[in-house]
């Protein structure tokens, strides 16, 4: 079974597998790279990884219209049913759930988590993904930390790390993240969406694929897409 992985710019996803279209953190309006619209948009399900305003987006609106399971920890999932999105299942850190497309499990992530209307947004997460025979780590947005080696133990096909700085990891300790994962692949993210967080993906690719041998590091351009076979 093949996995499609499309990004969006900043920390959004598109992944689609077994005729299933999985959105992770849509921040679409307001995010000068996304490639797409917001009322474009499929989705059957819905993964945010915290409750800042750029990773959850438009995901109510297109929640609403799509009528996708929305699934993220318990503040943000009960935060999503006082919007009227009802179709909700909620997990923390370090639980899973088996679903009909899949599994999804949360991580540990070293970051912030409050709702864009001031609301709590509980603990900041990472997701473990596993689609079929393939395991995805999308880490959210994080600092470094060195269970990262546990989640490594998984034996990762394809990891989306933060290489932005200022917010989340930088450069330096993206590299040292991959070490730890050693996944076969990574794809970078969050960076060059403002100033602020602006970095050479390329050359970022060429250190990681020299520290760690056989490392397949994809650079994508917003709408892009890489297929995990």
């Amino acid at each position: 079974m093949a996995v499609r992985v499309t990004w969006y710019g900043h920390a959004a996803f598109l992944i689609e597998s077994d005729g299933k279209r999985i959105l992770i953190d849509p921040f679409l309006s307001g995010n000068p790279v996304a490639p797409v619209k917001a009322e474009e948009v499929q989705a059957d399900v819905i993964l945010i990884t915290h409750g800042h305003a750029d990773h959850v987006g438009d995901a109510v609106d297109i929640a609403r219209r799509t009528g996708a399971l929305v699934i993220s920890n318990y503040e943000i999932a009960s935060w999503f049913q006082s919007k009227g999105v009802q179709n909700v299942h909620p997990l923390h850190i370090g639980g899973g759930r088996d679903f009909d497309f899949g599994r999804v499990k949360l991580t540990p992530a070293l970051h912030g988590s409050v709702l864009p209307d001031g609301a709590y947004g509980g603990n900041p997460a990472g997701l473990l993904l596993y689609l079929g025979k393939h395991r995805i780590y999308h880490a959210g947005d994080t600092g470094l930390f060195g269970d990262m080696k546990l989640i490594g133990a998984e034996k990762l096909d394809l990891a989306l790390l933060p290489i932005g700085d200022n917010f989340t990891m930088g450069p330096e300790d993206a590299l040292q993240a991959v070490r730890l994962l050693k996944p076969k692949a990574v794809i970078p993210m969050h960076y060059n969406t403002w100033d602020l967080i602006r970095q050479d993906p390329h050359a970022w690719a060429r250190r990681a694929r020299a520290a760690v041998k056989g490392l397949k590091v994809i650079v994508l351009e917003p709408g892009s897409s890489f297929e995990l076979k």
